[in-house]
């Protein structure tokens, strides 16, 4: 199953780009003996001078862009569901086990996604109730890819 990281803004270099690849390097390593592949991350900015309803808009045509083919979509949004790292894990693992080819991880912009991308979307998935700045959401959602993966193929990262 491909993993792709689809997100709105570039990452700036430093720390938190550098954990966010990292994090996504052990995913890449760790994945294929468990059936995944990636994450991949796209970055872009489709909405620039654009606002409201036209800047959403933008920005849900590109994230759909970088998605690709994959035949799930989970919207990164602070109204979506909150889970556990163990049911994040068995999430990918049912998806994974139903023959889905890829899981596509939507971080939209400033002012979130367009409707149609959440309502599209197979899950929202929040990272609690507070405000993340995108390039922390990207270090946590690369690093929860990486936590699920290490649960389900049984290394002792993840502890209970």
């Amino acid at each position: 199953m491909k993993l792709i990281i689809a997100a709105i803004g570039a990452s700036k270099a430093g720390p938190l780009r550098d954990l966010a690849d990292d994090y996504a390097a052990r995913a890449r390593r760790a994945g294929p003996t468990i059936g995944f592949d990636g994450p991949v991350i796209f970055e872009g900015d489709a909405g620039k001078g654009l606002q409201g309803a036209a800047r959403l808009n933008a920005e849900s045509a590109l994230l759909e862009k970088y998605a690709g083919g994959a035949d799930v979509r989970v919207a990164l949004d602070e109204r979506g569901r909150n889970m556990s790292s163990q049911a994040f894990a068995e999430k990918l693992a049912h998806w994974r086990d139903d023959g889905r080819r890829g899981a596509a991880f939507l971080l939209g912009g400033a002012d979130g996604h367009a409707q149609q991308t959440r309502a599209a979307a197979d899950l929202e998935l929040s990272f609690g109730a507070a405000t993340w700045p995108h390039q922390l959401a990207r270090v946590m959602l690369c690093e929860q890819i990486y936590r699920a993966i290490t649960i389900l193929c049984g290394h002792p990262y993840h502890r209970e």
